[in-house]
């Protein structure tokens, strides 16, 4: 990234200042073939500023360009193309990434100002599926991706625990429910509760009737039903924290639905103070015509509040309690419309901050291309999943290092990593394919290839006894056979940088498999453990390789084994 500033800054200068540099560098392009140059520079921008063709700006810009890191400058048509000094950039890149460590890529954005991510969110006594699994491992990643940016992060799980489901989920219990039953194996007996509870409101209406009186009779305080919703919240909270341990997800807060139940009021005085509120079919809305929306449902026509009341009220308490800068909600495509309403209701309220409120989609986790549904009983639970991938790395570590001492770790390590990597692989706006035998493949674009090849690195500096130095050596002649590699690790900063402003995690998982396939080719080439002098200048680039994966790794969440 700093050479990119770099260029656009000798651009800057050479222009006699007519074009901010931030403008020149995001002009400045990658070339895709490594022949064409390490940068180019398009110069259709600058003919009308310069009244010359583009092809002779090139001819006469390309003159004034020098620089101790540019080895070359060539002009093709209108574009400059330059080269890198490789010896000079790849020995200054090694040793600056062993001096910061796990530091290097990171950006001072944030100055460690609050941001908020409501990630996960699962609803309490149902399962933990394959469909939590996408706002979980993205949230996740993108709170370890905005404190590489300088912010700090704070992991909201805003549970599902209330609603009319509850009420459905009570009815069950009482009617066919067994307390043993729930005790031994609480999510998957209130799982088939719930189930045969739709199943049998198809045949039996006054059931819906039933548990409609039930909710009621939670939200008014009834001993029986508030006893049976802390049970069924506490039994799936044990749960789902088994779930996240495996995953290594951990959160600043599980303050769910019903934790807004008293602060709900407080929004609808607002919006009656700020005359916000009015009357549609008796039921209480805030209009959005103007910001081209239906109307937003505050209050029903019974007095109930709904999800937006209850997000309004959240919204509010975040900003009173953390400040943040930004809030950011990790939430299904589905949900769009619902977020939009919010956001402008807030900025209706007169909340200016309410526009550094984002919401980030994600398409659905898919089993034989149909969303899976907890209703009709069709669901992939995540833990099982989990447990069956640790379960193939475990076979596969025994068929390949039968001898490695601490397998049961590893297959852990590479069985929740390739399920997490194989959804984070993906931009998140794509629709996923459930396949656990994509997940573990060990070579193509998996995270068992990324782990496998940070691990063939550390097992080459072991071999070669290599001893960090805090610089980098500087015998290599040349550089040109590591040139790829360097060119890459020089790229992480600008990795991490799109990951953060596309609030897309596929940037870095992209990333880290290109590095991977570029080490694994320079590998192949390149005698790296030759005893020559350049053996130590080879050693400190595959140390600078495992820095930048296991970190690329951490970014995901995804955890990095030594030995595989």
């Amino acid at each position: 990234m700093k050479y990119k500033q770099e260029f656009a800054k000798i651009l800057y200068e050479a222009l006699d200042h007519e074009i901010q540099e931030k403008e020149l560098e995001m002009l400045i392009e990658k070339p895709k073939n490594h022949l064409h140059g390490d940068f180019a520079f398009p110069c259709f921008i600058l003919a009308k500023v310069k009244r010359k063709s583009p092809a002779v700006i090139a001819q006469e810009l390309s003159e004034k360009i020098q620089s101790p890191t540019i080895e070359k400058v060539e002009v093709v048509g209108a574009y400059i193309n330059i080269f890198l000094n490789k010896k000079m950039v790849s020995e200054d890149t090694v040793a600056e990434i062993i001096k910061q460590q796990e530091k290097y890529g990171a950006l001072d954005i944030g100055n460690n100002r609050p941001v908020t991510i409501d990630l996960s969110s699962p609803n309490i006594a149902k399962p933990f599926s394959m469909g939590h699994l996408r706002s979980t491992v993205i949230g996740n990643s993108l709170a370890f991706i905005i404190e590489k940016c300088g912010y700090k992060p704070i992991r909201i799980n805003h549970i599902g625990d209330w609603g009319t489901q509850f009420g459905k989920l009570i009815t069950a219990f009482k009617l066919w429910g067994e307390a043993e039953k729930v005790k031994q194996n609480p999510i998957k007996e209130l799982l088939t509760l719930y189930v045969k509870f739709h199943d049998e409101a198809e045949n039996d209406p006054s059931l819906v009737e039933q548990g409609r009186n039930w909710f009621k009779k939670l939200e008014d305080g009834d001993e029986e039903a508030a006893k049976l919703w802390q049970w069924f919240r506490d039994e799936s909270l044990k749960e789902f924290s088994r779930i996240y341990d495996l995953m290594n997800v951990q959160f600043d807060s599980f303050a769910g639905e019903a934790f807004y139940n008293d602060k709900m009021d407080h929004v609808v005085q607002l919006l009656e103070k700020k005359q916000l509120l009015v009357e549609s079919d008796q039921a209480q809305v805030v209009e959005l015509t103007d910001e081209g929306l239906p109307p937003c449902l505050i209050k029903k026509s019974d007095g109930a509040t709904l999800y937006a009341t209850r997000d309004l009220a959240a919204a509010l308490y975040r900003k009173e309690n953390y400040d943040f800068d930004w809030s950011l909600y990790v939430v299904g495509n589905e949900q769009s419309l619902h977020f939009k309403q919010l956001i402008a209701v807030l900025e209706k309220m007169g909340y200016a901050w309410a526009s550094n409120m984002v919401h980030i989609p994600f398409g659905m986790m898919l089993k034989d291309g149909k969303k899976m549904s907890t209703r009709k009983g069709k669901v992939v639970l995540l833990e099982e999943v989990l447990n069956e991938s640790i379960a193939m790395a475990k076979h596969n570590i025994e068929e390949k290092n039968p001898n490695l001492t601490n397998k049961n770790t590893v297959a852990k390590q590479v069985g929740v990593g390739a399920v997490m990597f194989h959804d984070l692989k993906n931009f998140r706006m794509n629709d996923i394919e459930f396949s656990l035998e994509d997940m573990l493949r060990f070579e193509g674009e998996t995270g068992p290839y990324v782990q496998y090849t940070y691990a063939r690195a550390c097992s080459i500096l072991r071999k070669g006894n290599w001893q960090m130095a805090v610089t980098a050596p500087v015998s290599s002649p040349s550089w040109e056979k590591e040139w790829k590699v360097v060119s890459l690790l020089t790229e992480f900063t600008n990795a991490i940088k799109r990951a953060y402003e596309q609030f897309d995690p596929s940037q870095i998982a992209k990333y880290i498999v290109d590095l991977a396939q570029a080490f694994n080719k320079y590998y192949g080439d390149v005698k790296i453990l030759e005893d020559n002098e350049e053996q130590q200048a080879r050693l400190a680039l595959v140390y600078s390789v495992t820095i930048v994966l296991k970190e690329g790794l951490r970014l995901l969440g995804i955890e990095a084994p030594e030995e595989m």
